[in-house]
């Protein structure tokens, strides 16, 4: 029997919210989102140690874990505005892929099921398959777009002899008929992997993949635009992945296959926020996150603000339709009231 609920590390919620046990359906009925652990590096083929993943997501940050967060930005707090619940930590044993992955899948499933958005906190990229499946599973087979964020394109077929692992769950995933792969949208690839043949394959199923030349020549915004409309073109929802590889090095230097020449942790933050207020979204993971290769949590930190900038932009989003109102960019924090000196 899976068991939900374990802490890999201390027994601690995601900034302080409260705690919800899969197990008991009535402890997490009336939440907007639930925050799942998946504390699994089994599927890693270079440096390991996303197994910590979670616990340095939940607790890296400087303010009092107090279960609130108010956005300066978006005015409107995703720890209080939303109904927050941590469900702590999916058991999954790291030397058996096989059976990690169902699990996850099962809980995701259960949240997507309560009418709550599931956000995954990994774990290696392997998780996505049960992550995006699980919500697949209730939402309706190729109903779901995905948007994912990586240096990588994780469509490997088979690799170190085994179907499974961090650089193969999209491939799964529209194999599977979970997701379609011409609702699939990549944002931020570069690097020297995939081969050919892999691509070859990627474009027999019309993926999308912006890679990095075309997103610095085009703009970000711009192909974040054209990904939004693939994206909401017959699919009831939109699933958020990740990898915080997406960003270069230097912004996000604790994960397990770093690759220079990415995203900036300003670029992939806003990124978030315009899919979360502009998108359906009905699911997230934040993935890749390795605390051994961190400095000064600097990678922890940044998947931290990942999560809250997506809570906080859902919030904004369901406020938006019931006041019938749309936030605005360029509205200052304070008007300028004047002071000493002003005439």
């Amino acid at each position: 029997m899976t068991r939900y609920g374990q802490q890999y590390g201390p027994d601690f919620t995601f900034l302080g919210v409260d705690r919800c046990d899969l197990d008991d359906p009535a402890s997490y009925a009336d939440a907007d989102v639930v925050i799942v652990g998946a504390p699994f590096d089994g599927g890693t083929s270079h440096r390991p140690g996303t197994r910590f993943g979670p616990q340095a997501i939940r607790m890296t940050d400087y303010l009092a874990h107090d279960g609130s967060r108010p956005s300066l930005a978006l005015r409107t707090d995703g720890l209080v505005d939303l109904k927050v619940v941590d469900a702590g930590d999916v058991e999954m044993y790291s030397g058996d892929i096989e059976v990690a992955l169902p699990a996850l899948e099962a809980a995701v499933e259960k949240v997507t099921r309560a009418g709550a958005i599931p956000v995954v906190l990994g774990g290696d990229h392997s998780i996505a398959f049960p992550d995006a499946k699980g919500v697949a599973n209730v939402l309706g087979h190729g109903r779901v777009s995905m948007i994912h964020f990586d240096a990588h394109a994780d469509t490997g077929d088979i690799e170190f002899g085994s179907l499974w692992g961090h650089g193969q769950p999209m491939r799964r995933l529209i194999e599977s008929g979970a997701l379609r792969g011409d609702r699939f949208l990549q944002i931020g690839l570069r690097g020297y992997w995939p081969p050919p043949a892999t691509l070859d394959w990627m474009a027999e199923q019309s993926m999308r993949s912006y890679e990095m030349t075309e997103i610095g020549h085009r703009g970000l915004d711009v192909c974040l635009t054209e990904a939004f409309a693939i994206a909401t073109d017959e699919c009831e929802g939109v699933f958020l992945s990740v990898d915080i590889d997406v960003c270069d090095p230097g912004h996000a230097p604790g994960t397990g296959t770093p690759e220079p020449g990415g995203l900036s942790a300003r670029q992939l933050l806003d990124a978030v926020r315009r899919i979360c207020l502009e998108l359906p979204v009905v699911g997230v993971d934040v993935v890749e996150v390795s605390p051994p290769y961190d400095h000064a949590d600097i990678t922890a930190a940044l998947a931290n603000r990942v999560v809250l900038e997506s809570l906080s932009a859902i919030a904004r989003r369901r406020q938006d339709a019931r006041d019938g109102t749309t936030w605005d960019p360029s509205q200052p924090l304070l008007a300028n009231r004047g002071g000493p000196g002003d005439s």
